[in-house]
């Protein structure tokens, strides 16, 4: 019989020693197995485990019901989050107001690459923007990325050594298993129509496209940002503005022999 996973998740309310053990006791009774756990934030516990029926998991919730030194917060099939949660021992920041943004801090680029990893591997269309100042590592951050998730990246616009403008793939650049990265303030700024009808054609394949400053990138497109499946925003630390005054300024961009076109 296939056995499925599950995500549980409690606060600790009454710490004690062997709380722990108890609950795992409490699963092997229950034949649940323990896929693996960690500690999620502060006085909480994340679990992934395995039953073979829905039933099981039914019965632990109601058992749990009743322990006084624990309150059940999640128990579900689990989520990319709730796996990366497990993983990295807390919990992506997603944006209150617009579920699909997601924020991360310089400290987490460890959880980022991996966040970002697992979506490159899912199969299919998916546009995906990431926002950031200057050489906080949004490039470095997609290029990692593809590395965990044994893709293929390539560049279509991008600043990472010199700019770089893309104006045709060759044949066996098309294909849907690489990842396409384009930088949406040079494509604005260096860009012509042919590189542009190559975007066009990039969208329509069924790969991963990751834009750098997507706000720029649908300022000057047929785009828009409802187009975007995810919104990554990096910053420096937690109190740092995004703003693109200081990136739309810079020389670098306005340097006529300054990038390679392809």
């Amino acid at each position: 019989m296939d056995r499925k996973e599950w995500y549980l998740e409690y606060e600790i309310t009454i710490d004690r020693p062997g709380l722990l053990g108890d609950i795992s006791s409490l699963l092997g009774m229950l034949s649940i197995n323990i896929v693996s756990i960690n500690g999620i934030d502060s006085g909480r516990r994340g679990l992934l485990i395995r039953a073979s029926s829905k039933n099981q998991i039914l019965r632990l919730e109601s058992i749990l019901k009743t322990v006084e030194t624990i309150k059940v917060t999640k128990i579900r099939e689990p989520k990319l989050r709730d796996r990366l949660a497990v993983r990295h021992g807390r919990y992506i920041q997603r944006d209150m107001d617009d579920k699909k943004t997601f924020r991360f801090v310089r400290d987490e680029l460890g959880l980022l690459v991996d966040f970002m990893a697992e979506l490159f591997k899912q199969e299919g269309h998916k546009l995906i923007g990431i926002r950031g100042m200057p050489r906080v590592g949004k490039t470095e951050s997609v290029v990692a990325s593809s590395v965990c998730a044994n893709k293929k990246w390539l560049f279509v616009s991008s600043t990472l050594l010199k700019q770089t403008i893309r104006k045709e793939l060759i044949k066996d650049e098309y294909n849907a298993d690489n990842i396409f990265i384009l930088d949406g303030i040079v494509s604005r700024r260096r860009a012509d129509e042919r590189h542009w009808q190559l975007v066009r054609e990039i969208m329509k394949l069924p790969a991963v496209k990751v834009i750098e400053h997507p706000d720029i990138f649908v300022q000057h497109s047929e785009f828009s940002m409802e187009d975007f499946d995810y919104i990554i925003e990096l910053r420096n630390n937690d109190d740092e503005e995004i703003t693109y005054e200081i990136v739309q300024d810079h020389n670098l961009f306005t340097e006529p022999d300054f990038g390679f076109d392809f």
